[in-house]
């Protein structure tokens, strides 16, 4: 029988402060393995493979290579498998999706235990995680005006990285 994913209630910071930090958004194997039996799935040998490849990574990463590493290891997981387990790992907040300048979209390990936004090079591709950046007062006011309850939001910052800016800095 195939869980049912469910959506993940989002819970703002009660820090105000605009002053915002870069994080490390860095998941451990064992801690994605702890999520899923956590929420009750069960935990196969193929998702502790993904589990494996998705964990420590940093920075971005496609679907398309997390399949083909999956393809490589002494036991192969299938192309659908890495799927349904990337939308398992989605829902659970140990990856988040990020959509690229040119029409794609990658993932990154992330800490589900923490709501963060990414900052993602519109040149290379880099990401890295922005902690607090005063979203809160944002979102009140949101509730405020519509009527809605706000319980999640997804914000992705898009620029240069500090190579990239250094590169065509460098080019004539």
């Amino acid at each position: 029988m195939r869980r049912q994913l469910r959506p993940r209630r989002f819970r703002f910071a009660l820090t105000l402060n605009p002053i915002h930090s870069i994080v490390s958004c860095v998941t451990g194997r064992e801690t994605i393995l702890e999520a899923l039996d956590r929420a009750g799935y069960h935990v196969t040998e193929p998702r502790r493979t993904i589990a494996g490849l998705v964990a420590g990574r940093e920075g971005r990463f496609s679907a398309d290579q997390l399949v083909r590493e999956a393809s490589r290891v002494p036991r192969p997981v299938g192309r659908a498998t890495v799927f349904r387990s990337l939308e398992i790992f989605e829902s659970l907040g140990l990856v988040e999706r990020v959509h690229l300048e040119r029409g794609g979209h990658a993932y990154v390990a992330c800490d589900p235990e923490r709501h963060h936004h990414h900052v993602v090079c519109r040149r290379c591709g880099r990401t890295a995680d922005v902690g607090d950046v005063g979203i809160a007062p944002i979102a009140s006011a949101v509730e405020e005006r519509t009527g809605f309850v706000v319980d999640s939001h997804r914000i992705e910052f898009l620029g240069l990285c500090p190579d990239c800016r250094a590169r065509l800095a460098e080019s004539p």
